[in-house]
């Protein structure tokens, strides 16, 4: 006998570092921050273990690991003595769930009106789950980083937990 495994998982990540960035020149910021800024809205760049996804033509989310909060947040100062933007530190706001699994596209398209399935891997968005805005990135074909803040994660927590049973029920 085979044992079974669930069509779709869903962790929580540990805490990391997170900046809200908005420049009008990306090209000058990057090399203080050690990774590209990807042009293209939807597009994420990978040094190391930072990322950059960009959500917008002058907006980006920059992820590291929590222990670089500092050495980012001192990157920003000191560019911001050279270039004009604004760098703020979102990393309290939000949590980062990991839904992964053969369902995982049944369970998004459960409550986000995004085609999923249309994702490139690597690539990312923000858009909305029930009410709730999220920023989604497709991590590979079968696994998705669900980014969320702290104050609705619960809600979406729930509404998450009852799709992936209902999934794994085959209801």
């Amino acid at each position: 006998m085979t044992a079974m495994t669930a069509p779709v998982t869903i962790t929580e990540l540990p805490p990391s570092a997170r900046f809200s960035l908005r420049t009008a020149d990306p090209v000058a910021v990057a090399p203080g921050l050690g990774l590209e800024l990807p042009a293209k809205v939807g597009a994420r760049a990978v040094a190391g273990t930072r990322t950059a996804l960009c959500l917008g033509p002058n907006e980006w989310l920059l992820e590291a690991p929590e222990a670089e909060a500092g050495p980012l947040a001192g990157a920003f100062a000191d560019l911001a003595t050279r270039l004009p933007f604004s760098a703020v530190e979102v990393s309290d706001r939000e949590i980062t769930l990991v839904l992964a699994g053969p369902a995982v596209l049944n369970l998004l398209a459960t409550g986000c009106p995004r085609d999923a399935a249309k994702l490139e891997v690597g690539s990312g968005c923000r858009t909305i789950f029930d009410t709730v805005q999220i920023v989604l990135t497709r991590e590979a074909e079968d696994r998705f980083h669900l980014t969320v803040w702290h104050s609705f994660a619960p809600h979406l927590r729930a509404l998450l937990d009852i799709a992936a049973r209902e999934l794994a029920t085959g209801l």
